[in-house]
């Protein structure tokens, strides 16, 4: 099989690194997904969004060293719908600021003004 850049292609995962994993293509030939390439989200850990034996669909990128280069992300950008990776945290509220802790008993956070604080 010809591996062109610019191909979607199928593959499964056979090893995974810190800095990516390596997909078999099928009809032969293996490469890379760079972390940079796992997806559109920060990926602080690889694991979180793919694992050995998994299935994807990755695109050819170009490469002018002779190693294959693939992508899940673009490949997903091209139409496949992305594999859901991990569950986004929800973002809980803070708690007003009500005042700055240690100040100086005469400090105010009001708009008055504070004509007998001195400096000095």
């Amino acid at each position: 099989m010809q591996i062109e850049a610019g191909k979607i292609l199928k593959g499964r995962v056979t090893e995974i690194t810190h800095f990516g994993a390596f997909v078999e293509l099928e009809g032969g030939g293996s490469g890379l997904v760079h972390i940079s390439e796992i997806s559109n989200d920060y990926v602080k850990d690889i694991n979180d969004h793919v694992k050995i034996g998994d299935e994807v669909t990755v695109k050819v990128l170009p490469n002018d060293s002779g190693k294959i280069s693939l992508s899940i992300k673009q490949a997903s950008d091209a139409g496949e719908s992305p594999k859901p990776a991990y569950k986004k945290r929800e973002k809980k509220s803070r708690p007003a600021n009500t005042g700055l802790v240690g100040a100086p008993a005469e400090f105010s956070w009001g708009n008055e003004k504070q004509e007998s604080m001195s400096f000095d």
